[in-house]
């Protein structure tokens, strides 16, 4: 469960590094964005391996993924510039 933990903390706080690089101009401020990441990952292992068990630690770290990306996906903001305007308006 430790190295679960460690793994996701780390995998989070890269993929949280990832997106501050890539996307930095349409996200927050970077601390915000560093710190979403890996504690989006740490809840994503905590509900993955309670939901699968000890045997899974696989599983556990794709579950810490999905809910880091799926958490720091919601800081994106829109990019300035473009509107998008439906048909009908």
């Amino acid at each position: 469960m430790i190295l679960e933990a460690l793994g996701s903390i780390l995998l989070g706080l890269a993929l949280a590094w990832a997106a501050a690089h890539r996307y930095g101009h349409r996200l927050p401020a970077r601390a915000l964005v560093l710190s979403t990441g890996p504690a989006g990952a740490l809840i994503g292992a905590f509900i993955t391996h309670m939901a699968l068990g000890p045997d899974h630690a696989a599983a556990t770290l794709v579950g810490a993924v999905a809910v880091s990306v799926a958490l720091l996906s919601l800081l994106l903001r829109p990019t300035r510039g473009r509107l998008h305007r439906s048909a009908t308006a």
